[in-house]
């Protein structure tokens, strides 16, 4: 009877979670689903059953490759951006000998501002009469940096990374807190360089809060949209279109929502099989190094 008991108190004490994934996660997943297989326009009460055409024309289409591409674009951008960026940051503020926590709420602000406002103030900055571009031409340099691939897909990266730096170096931080101080004085001893301290002793013992960042980070990249809508639209030519891009312009600005529910069924494939393998690299990146 009390383990009976008990088990309906952990179902009830649950049960919020519960109805919530259910109504939000479930029911929107297999509804989804089922639309990749349709060809309903949002509109119409009615669709067709269209099998696996929509995967296929999903396959062949220059919008979904591009946004295959350009995720590990921004990977290969964002992800050493932000780490540095967030290691530096925690070791600067890990050595301030006080007011260590205003300046990571500091850092913590822009996570809690809103990607819209700070994807105005870039496009406001990088635009043609901005100052910066007045000052530029007058050196005779013109830079397009919304309508340039590389630099429009730097920017948005930038922009995400500043987003992200001060969350992640609150992770760093509570790594660096756990590294005993004995250890830094005992290299001190024996005479170990500050950079030869920082990457045989920090680094190392980093590598919980690294993996944790890393697997975070890489996440991020593969739902970008705010950013990249209102700055570029996926364009130059594709360069910044991202998934969540994609979906968006398929399911409401083409009306295709049979489509773009296949689209997003291939991209939470990608997703799941890119971080799963990541991860195991990582994993067998710390084993063979001694960290695990």
């Amino acid at each position: 009877m009390k383990t009976k008991g008990m088990n309906g108190l952990g179902w009830l004490f649950t049960s919020p979670y519960l109805i919530y994934a259910t109504i939000f996660f479930a029911i929107p997943l297999i509804w989804s689903l089922y639309l990749s297989f349709t060809d309903w326009n949002l509109i119409a009460p009615t669709y067709e059953w269209l099998g696996f055409e929509n995967f296929m024309k999903a396959f062949r289409n220059p919008g979904v490759q591009a946004a295959f591409f350009v995720t590990f674009k921004f990977m290969a951008v964002f992800v050493p951006l932000v780490l540095i960026l967030s290691i530096s940051v925690a070791v600067i503020v890990q050595g301030l000998p006080r007011f260590k926590g205003i300046f990571l709420v500091g850092f913590f602000l822009p996570y809690l501002s809103s990607g819209v406002v700070a994807s105005f103030i870039a496009k406001g900055l990088l635009s043609y009469n901005s100052p910066l571009n007045e000052f530029l031409r007058k050196l005779n340099i013109h830079i397009d940096w919304l309508g340039t691939p590389f630099a429009a897909l730097f920017i948005v990266a930038f922009i995400i990374a500043w987003k992200f730096t001060g969350y992640y170096a609150l992770i760093f931080v509570a790594g660096l807190e756990s590294i005993g101080k004995d250890i830094y004085e005992a290299a001190a001893i024996d005479g170990v360089a500050p950079w030869q301290r920082f990457w045989k002793i920090t680094f190392p013992m980093l590598y919980p809060s690294l993996y944790t960042v890393l697997i975070l980070s890489i996440g991020v990249t593969f739902g970008i949209f705010t950013e990249v809508y209102q700055l570029t639209g996926g364009g130059p030519n594709y360069a910044t279109n991202t998934w969540q891009m994609e979906i968006y312009t398929q399911a409401f600005t083409n009306l295709q929502a049979g489509y773009a529910s296949a689209v997003a069924i291939i991209a939470s494939i990608v997703t799941f099989i890119s971080i799963f393998i990541i991860r195991k690299l990582l994993e067998l990146w710390g084993k063979r190094n001694g960290w695990v």
